[in-house]
């Protein structure tokens, strides 16, 4: 089965954000992910996954202005020293936590603009590079434009070719199941020829991004397949729970008790 890890940022609101590590270890979870864990020090992020006895699966790189509506800036023309610092950070926190995977958020721009998709292209290069020295991977995700719009990287087709092209050993796919439907639909044939460039994959339910099982794919199916296509790797719950997280927890007792 695969390793689920609890999104901090999603689940477990219930919680101030440092109090949802413990909540989550409560819950019977050994992995989290979350958003960013910049605004607390390294070191108390990395005391709270030790204290707790978890594993931290991922976290995205800086994305620029966040509350001002930015969503990365690896494609933005005229932020590229910044791009460079904000790997910088990430990889001190990579360091305190022990991660493997790090997102590098595209941004708000024009995917067919060749200036942004060169600054992104070069963008990749840099972070990958930089974290390769810690044996790091660089995580890219299609986003779809409802939750995301104007999102750069809003195509799997895309993000595949770019990956193949660039031929970076420790450059990702980052493959979110509930962003693949919408995108394209396909899900499990495109799991199965993607699988070789795959690092990492997230889970919600279509449309409404609640609990898996509660929408429109049969989730159970997927996530037996990927032990099919024997995916070691995490499966990050990257959903808002409807009801409450804990009592929204069902459908992961039910799935396991099944498998």
């Amino acid at each position: 089965m695969p390793r689920l890890a609890a999104n901090l940022t999603m689940m477990f609101n219930e919680w101030d954000f440092l109090d949802r590590f413990a909540a989550a270890a409560d819950s019977g979870f050994d992995a989290v992910e979350f958003l960013f864990p910049y605004d607390h020090a390294p070191e108390l992020i990395a005391k709270l996954l030790q204290d707790h006895r978890l594993t931290q699966a991922l976290f995205n790189c800086p994305p620029g202005d966040w509350a001002k509506g930015e969503r990365g800036i690896a494609s933005l023309t005229g932020r590229e020293d910044e791009f460079r610092r904000s790997i910088d950070q990430a990889l001190i926190y990579a360091g305190a936590t022990g991660v493997k995977r790090l997102h590098v958020m595209s941004g708000l721009s024009d995917r067919h603009d060749p200036v942004a998709l060169e600054t992104y292209r070069t963008a990749l290069i840099y972070a990958c590079e930089k974290a390769q020295k810690q044996s790091i991977d660089i995580m890219i995700e299609p986003i779809n434009g409802r939750d995301m719009p104007g999102y750069f990287l809003n195509d799997f087709n895309f993000a595949a070719a770019l990956i193949a092209n660039l031929a970076l050993p420790n450059l990702k796919l980052q493959y979110d199941i509930y962003h693949r439907q919408i995108l394209h639909g396909d899900v499990m044939k495109s799991l199965e020829v993607l699988m070789p460039i795959i690092g990492h994959i997230q889970i919600a339910a279509v449309p409404l991004r609640h609990e898996p099982m509660s929408g429109e794919l049969d989730d159970a199916r997927v996530l037996r397949y990927l032990d099919h296509l024997g995916y070691q790797g995490f499966v990050g719950l990257e959903y808002r729970p409807a009801n409450g997280t804990r009592e929204g927890l069902a459908w992961r007792d039910d799935f396991m008790k099944a498998v």
